[in-house]
């Protein structure tokens, strides 16, 4: 379910005249945030620009750091820092989760003391 509510926030359906209208931004400031990486809303076939609601959000928090006096740059950073831990995170839970699926497979088995028990053959043989 969770996987659905953020396909559908990520879809873009929004033309840049609504996203002005809910956000409060003028099309030269959207497009200004564009030209410096800070969204990248999809293009249609004919190069207009598509916005979601995840872009949305994106502008309004932008608006926000702006408005407690962050400039562009340190925008960029703290959007830089958040990949960073994300990607870190990820990949730590990708590690656990796979331990976690190969443990719990092998006890679902019965296979674990037999598998312990073949590396210890395999081991002592090695060192014969």
């Amino acid at each position: 379910m969770a996987r659905e509510k953020e396909l559908r926030r990520s879809l873009a359906v929004f033309p840049i005249g609504t996203v002005m209208k809910l956000t409060d931004l003028t099309a030269r400031q959207i497009r200004y945030y564009e030209d410096q990486g800070l969204i990248q809303p999809e293009r249609t076939a004919g190069n207009r620009r598509m916005y979601s609601l995840n872009d949305m959000d994106r502008l309004l928090e932008i608006k926000d750091f702006l408005d407690d006096g962050y400039n562009i740059a340190a925008i960029k950073h703290e959007y830089e820092e958040r990949e960073v831990r994300a990607q870190q995170k990820q990949a730590a839970l990708t590690d656990a989760d796979v331990r976690r699926i190969l443990h719990d497979e092998l006890l679902q088995q019965g296979n674990l003391v037999t598998c312990v028990s073949n590396y210890a053959l395999n081991f002592y043989f090695w060192f014969l």
